[in-house]
Parts: structure tokens; C-alpha cells; sequence
């Protein structure tokens, strides 16, 4: 019975051993940005794509616009293709996140070799070896700068018709408008605005589709930003990977060299010793 319980011991201290070396083998780093990179997209695509269904309400309902039959390039068209690129963008950077992960595992494996945890993998040397990770990286970071900046133009715009709604009840007798001309939104020959004193523009301050569109467009721009905080993230993380596994593979060349030298110091003193023996037999 004493012997089952120290075996019993036993096993479950080689299974803690192992759970603790695999979970010193996850890139938590790594990680941390993944999660932060897929909410970050998730929150964009999602509420971005909701917010631009929302735009096309509000633009029907109390603007009064309507489609450009034919090939015309209109806010409509403009805002289908914003969709598609969403759609793009939310494959897109799943996939990278994936190959972002799985970078940082194999490259955990060659970073733990410093410390005489684990093996250095040439997979992880490889993987490493691709600073194209690194600029592909920079060049998103960029790129979500840039997207963070142009979605903050929908929310400066709800931002002023949010305040001409609730400035309209607070000054009595004001004939605030609102003209999409000043937006880009439609040509000069178009006159569509609504004012204060008008029917829709009443409609649309007490429905819900503005609140929740203006809503909509802050949490895709905390979406933009996130994304732009886990590029960075994902920056400090291979630039910490590619100098770490770089050192370890100049290491690894000098103990290399060195077991080479004293291999041959070994060769030529084995030979010495077998050439005085033979010359006193």
C-alpha cells in the first residue's frame, strides 16, 4: 500500500513537471496581442458594419436619398464597398494573427535554449530569420493609424448632429441645419440638409437609430485603436524574439567552434602521445 501511494507521488509530481514546462513553453506575450488584435478587429468589423447599415437608414429615412440607378459612384455605392473592405480586413487579420501565434511558439521554444529549458528548433530559427514579419507588421500598424484616423470622421460627424439635436431642445425659436455638402457627402448641385424646424429632423433625434449608429462608430473606433496597440505590441514582441534567437544562433556557432577546437586539440595530442610510444617501444 505505502509503495502504490509513493508511486501514486511519484506520477503526479512528473505530471506537474510537465504541465509547468508546457506552460513555460506558451508565448504569453504573444498571446496577450493576439487576443487584444482579434477584439480589437472584432469590435471594428462588427460595429463598423452596423454602423454603416445604420448611415443608409438614417440617409433613406430623414435625408430623403436614394440610390443612383446605373454605374454612379454615390454615398451608397461608397458605403457597399466600405463593407466589403470590413469584410476583407476581418479574414485578413485572422489568418495573420494565426501565423503571428504560431510564431511566437516556435520561437519560444529557441528563446528557452538560453536558459537550458528547451531545444533550439530550426523551425524557430526560420520562422525567426523572416524580419519580413517585422516590416509586414510595421506596415499594419500604419495602416490602422490610418484607419483609425478616417473613422474617426463619422464620429465627428454624428458628434455635430448629436449636438444640433440636443441644442435645438435646450435654445428655443433656433433654426440649426444640418447640409451634407459640407461633408463630401453629396455634390454641390444637391441640396439635402434638414433643419430644425423641420418634421424629419424631429423624427430623427428621437429615434433610435442615431444614438445607436453614433454608438456604434465610438466602439469601432476603439476597435481601430486596440488593433493599432496590439501592432505595436506584436512589434516589441518580434523585435525581442529576432535579437534573442539571433544571440542564441551566434552561441550555439562558438560552442560549435569551440567543441571543434578542442576536438582537434584532443586528435593532435592522442597522436603525440601514440608517437612517443612508439618511438620508446
Amino acid at each position: 500500500c505505502e509503495k502504490n501511494i509513493i508511486k501514486d507521488f511519484q506520477e503526479e509530481g512528473r505530471c506537474f513537471e510537465c504541465c509547468i514546462k508546457c506552460l513555460g513553453g506558451i508565448p504569453y506575450a504573444s498571446l496577450i496581442a493576439t487576443i487584444l488584435l482579434y477584439a480589437g478587429v472584432a469590435l471594428f468589423c462588427g460595429c463598423g458594419h452596423e454602423a454603416l447599415s445604420g448611415t443608409v437608414t438614417i440617409l433613406q429615412t430623414y435625408f430623403e436619398m436614394a440610390r443612383t440607378a446605373g454605374d454612379t459612384l454615390d454615398v451608397f455605392t461608397m458605403i457597399d464597398i466600405f463593407k466589403y473592405v470590413i469584410y476583407g480586413i476581418a479574414a485578413a487579420f485572422f489568418v495573420y494573427g494565426i501565423l503571428l501565434m504560431v510564431e511566437g511558439f516556435f520561437t519560444t521554444g529557441a528563446i528557452k535554449d538560453l536558459y537550458g529549458d528547451f531545444k533550439i528548433t530550426t523551425c524557430g530559427r526560420c520562422v525567426s530569420a523572416w524580419w519580413q514579419f517585422i516590416m509586414l507588421t510595421y506596415l499594419f500598424m500604419l495602416a490602422w493609424l490610418g484607419v483609425t484616423a478616417f473613422t474617426s470622421l463619422p464620429v465627428y460627424m454624428y458628434f455635430n448632429l448629436w449636438t444640433i439635436c440636443r441644442n435645438s431642445t435646450l435654445v428655443e425659436g433656433a433654426n440649426l441645419c444640418l447640409d451634407l455638402r459640407q461633408f463630401g457627402i453629396v455634390t454641390i448641385g444637391e441640396e439635402k440638409k434638414v433643419c430644425t424646424v423641420s418634421e424629419n429632423f424631429l423624427r430623427m433625434c428621437e429615434s433610435t437609430e442615431l444614438n445607436m449608429t453614433f454608438h456604434l462608430f465610438i466602439v469601432a473606433l476603439a476597435g481601430a485603436g486596440a488593433a493599432v496597440i496590439a501592432m505595436v505590441h506584436y512589434l516589441m514582441v518580434l523585435s525581442a524574439n529576432w535579437a534573442y534567437v539571433k544571440d542564441a544562433c551566434r552561441m550555439q556557432k562558438y560552442e560549435d567552434i569551440k567543441s571543434k577546437e578542442e576536438q582537434e586539440l584532443h586528435d593532435i595530442h592522442s597522436t603525440r602521445s601514440k608517437e612517443r610510444l612508439n618511438a620508446y617501444t
